[in-house]
């Protein structure tokens, strides 16, 4: 029998502190734990969608992944060759096959650069293709995103915010990676084009057998396009579950919460919300125990102690939480 093959992206114990500096000599007087410690694998033709609040560390996890930023600990592999430890050069050929949509359209694309030229940058760095062959692989990737060919000669400010961040997909698609980190990159857009935008990203999900790892806030979003979905409270992925069940069923009560808020599409349908109460703690002094103690409506006296492990309570379903049995049902809660 042939052995399995590893999974496109594992990621295993990443870490990215920030040092805190103070005083007149700016000396390091903390760190901010912005991610802290999470593990995931992504496969071939998968979408992850990583969820949470704004100051999570989803974002600086994918560009920590993307060697962006260097991790602090931790391990990534792709294709089950380690990448987190590789320097500049060495880093060089693993750029092909990670690439990134950035959050923000109006941002991430040069002004000085006509669309076209945005586009024909990474082709031309690499040196893979000039001349006619260059102009015909753009016109090709500006028609695989919904943009005429004659828009390459247009600048940026031209553009619409759904348009550019078209652009800035077809950049991501002219090396023909096989994984793409999304930042959020609906979140600056109209509803109405937000919708176009991701639709597109599925469509090139099945022409060209990507994977994401889909970075959101956006629960409703993340439902439409994720095949599993982890969640991200303090740094810490509390559930990592597929997509069906973790919104039908959630187990950890932050999980819980987000989707409570999330409006229902029917008018008519109830949904009980759940209020947190306190603000989010300092990623510069984390609680002890776990993370979510603080403002959890379950939390019990071991909450506030040990730190929950993230592990199996079912197939496929990973949660770290001190109050859930290995059925995945609630186990007795405080109060």
């Amino acid at each position: 029998m042939s052995a399995t093959p590893p999974p496109l992206l594992e990621v295993e114990g990443l870490k990215k502190y920030f040092p805190v500096h103070r005083g007149v000599l700016a000396r390091v007087a903390g760190q901010v734990h912005a991610v802290d410690g999470i593990g995931f694998t992504i496969a071939e033709g998968e979408t992850l969608g990583l969820v949470g609040e704004s100051g999570c560390g989803k974002s600086t996890a994918g560009k920590t992944i993307l060697k962006l930023i260097e991790p602090t600990a931790g391990m990534v592999k792709l294709r089950g060759e380690r990448i987190d430890h590789l320097g500049p050069r060495e880093m060089r050929p693993y750029r092909r096959e990670l690439q990134v949509v950035f959050q923000d359209p109006y941002a991430s694309l040069n002004p000085r650069l006509s669309a076209g030229e945005i586009v024909a940058e990474p082709l031309v760095n690499f040196g893979v293709m000039r001349g006619a062959a260059l102009k015909e692989r753009v016109a090709e990737l500006f028609a695989k995103v919904g943009l005429r060919p004659e828009a390459m000669r247009r600048y940026p400010h031209e553009f619409s915010g759904g348009q550019r961040q078209r652009i800035g997909i077809a950049r991501a698609l002219a090396l023909e990676p096989r994984l793409i980190v999304c930042d959020e990159p609906v979140s600056a857009l109209d509803v109405s084009v937000q919708a176009q935008v991701v639709n597109l990203l599925r469509d090139l999900q099945q022409e060209l057998h990507l994977s994401y790892l889909f970075v959101a806030h956006d629960l409703a979003v993340v439902e439409h396009i994720s095949h599993r979905v982890a969640v991200m409270y303090l740094g810490k992925i509390v559930e990592l579950a597929p997509k069906d069940a973790l919104f039908s069923a959630p187990l950890h009560p932050y999980t819980e919460a987000l989707l409570s808020a999330v409006p229902l599409p029917d008018p008519e349908a109830r949904r009980k919300r759940i209020i947190l109460s306190g603000e989010v703690p300092s990623p510069i002094n984390p609680p002890v125990g776990c993370r979510f103690h603080t403002r959890c409506p379950y939390a019990e006296e071991r909450c506030r102690i040990e730190e929950p492990a993230l592990r199996a309570v079912a197939p496929g379903r990973l949660v770290a939480c001190h109050l859930r049995m290995a059925d995945g049902a609630a186990a007795t809660r405080a109060g």
